[in-house]
């Protein structure tokens, strides 16, 4: 027993030293209260945020920026959220914009001033009563309205569903040098980057549809002709959920994660279920445990294959067969690199897009039963490049392999996603030859662990597979990401 007491003893400690930290870490973060009662007749809904806001910055502030993307779809920023070549599929029934408007706004209790910025008003300038000092908080309190636009896209209704996704205000991150990002948003790629917080979110809709979403603690209730739900969801960069009349739902669990597939036009949706699992079973395997209870993945109309948000990963219903698998895995492979180890998507999207999209190959090399193999994905990658290379070239007589650029240097979408997608796979693809397998997975936890909620960036990605491996890969990286190494084009 003396043994015993001192070991029990000490166990208690790191346990309560824990969960202190933990409590400490969760202290440290905004927490947005989010409300909305959508109309489905009118395609319109009202919402209120509250956001508690933390600052995490060095300095004190007297402003606080937030970033109001549902206006990149109003028809003053005509193309900021739609490039010319997806209009057809985004707009099936011809162009249609939405957006939200701010009504009013209070920082703890007193009404404020705001100021609305950046093309298309897609910035809020918040006002503080006094400033903002570092450690401290304030309460900030928005109230608006959004129209939803026709659009397959992130925000929107399409046939079968409604997509609320960057629908709310956020709060810009703050850099230390930079102050609050300003950045626009645009059409290629995704142009975000968040700090994780903590969210409720408080959701009334018609009875006859479902709510698709990822999150604690789900709860419904009836409330008058409407159906209210809340859920939470704790170090999380954003939150979004989908609603439809035609949902069916299925699930399954796989380590501490249930999976909850929603879809309304699946022939194999007991298949997809199981890709779905399977991926995150192989993830947690391979780059460390999905830090989730819950993980919903949505088919819904969107104009892309895919689209990722934390904890729930949208689908397009317009992908159909072998296809429609991979664009699951490929959005779940992104709950580990953007969703969990954050990155600035606007200015290095190679960090997430091509790791990403490396993983979703990884996983196809570890389950034979798939028509799709390791080598049919590399190979195809390489010729696919090759041939961007040769009819690009051809075009505009000179062709920019350089991957580490922001997605408003990207002059066009081919060029964008040949870039990041399919020169990610052959970058990957080298980098692991260079370590070897072992070393190439042991990077890639170390790296996870190290950044889980965080924002990363290149000089981090370098470094930390650098000193993990004990190879300096600067040069390495430099000529892939400067675009220095050259394709033989027969």
């Amino acid at each position: 027993m003396k043994k015993i007491f001192p070991l029990f003893f000490c166990m208690c400690l790191v346990t309560l030293c824990g969960l202190f930290c933990g409590c400490e870490q969760q202290n440290q973060l905004t927490n947005y209260d989010i409300f909305i009662t959508y109309n489905d007749f009118t395609k319109t809904a009202e919402g209120s945020v509250v956001c508690d806001y933390f600052n995490t910055s060095n300095n004190a502030l007297s402003l606080v920026m937030f970033d109001l993307y549902a206006n990149a779809f109003s028809e003053a920023a005509d193309g900021m959220a739609v490039g010319v070549s997806s209009e057809a599929k985004a707009y099936p029934n011809g162009k249609n914009y939405g957006g939200i408007a701010i009504s009013d706004v209070k920082v703890n209790s007193n009404k404020v001033d705001f100021a609305l910025e950046g093309k298309a008003d897609t910035k809020l300038c918040v006002p503080l009563v006094e400033n903002l000092f570092p450690d401290e908080r304030a309460k900030i309190e928005i109230d608006f309205s959004i129209n939803l636009p026709n659009v397959n896209h992130r925000f929107g209704w399409g046939d079968n569903a409604v997509n609320f996704a960057n629908f709310y205000p956020v709060a810009c991150r703050y850099t230390e040098g930079d102050g609050f990002c300003k950045d626009e948003y645009i059409a290629n790629g995704d142009p975000f980057c968040s700090d994780v917080a903590n969210y409720s979110v408080t959701v009334s809709y018609p009875q006859n549809m479902k709510i698709a979403c990822g999150g604690d603690e789900i709860k419904s209730r009836t409330n008058g002709e409407l159906l209210t739900t809340t859920f939470t969801s704790k170090k999380v960069r954003d939150v979004s959920f989908v609603l439809s009349e035609n949902f069916n739902h299925i699930s399954a669990k796989t380590g501490k994660t249930t999976v909850d597939y929603f879809y309304y036009d699946d022939s194999d949706a007991q298949g997809s279920l199981a890709s779905a699992t399977q991926a995150v079973e192989f993830f947690n395997d391979k780059f460390g445990e999905y830090p989730y209870s819950n993980l919903a993945v949505v088919q819904t109309n969107f104009v892309h294959g895919g689209m990722e948000y934390p904890r729930l990963v949208m689908i397009s219903d317009q992908v159909r067969g072998e296809e429609y698998k991979y664009v699951i895995i490929h959005e779940i492979a992104h709950q580990w690199w953007y969703g969990v180890v954050g990155n600035d998507e606007y200015n290095e999207p190679w960090l997430d897009e091509s790791l990403t999209e490396y993983s979703t190959a990884l996983f196809y090399e570890n389950h034979d039963s798939y028509a799709l193999s390791y080598d049919s994905i590399v190979n195809g990658a390489s010729e696919t490049y090759k041939f961007f290379l040769k009819i690009y070239g051809s075009v505009t007589g000179e062709v920019d392999t350089s991957m580490n650029r922001s997605l408003d240097e990207f002059k066009t979408e081919p060029e964008y996603v040949n870039n990041i997608y399919t020169r990610g796979i052959l970058m990957f693809d080298s980098l692991r030859s260079v370590l070897g397998e072992q070393k190439f997975y042991a990077c890639l936890k170390t790296y996870y662990q190290k950044y889980a909620f965080k924002i990363t960036s290149t000089d981090d990605f370098i470094d930390c597979f650098s000193r993990k491996s004990g190879i300096n890969l600067q040069s390495f990286f430099d000529s892939w990401l400067n675009g220095e190494v050259e394709f033989v084009i027969e």
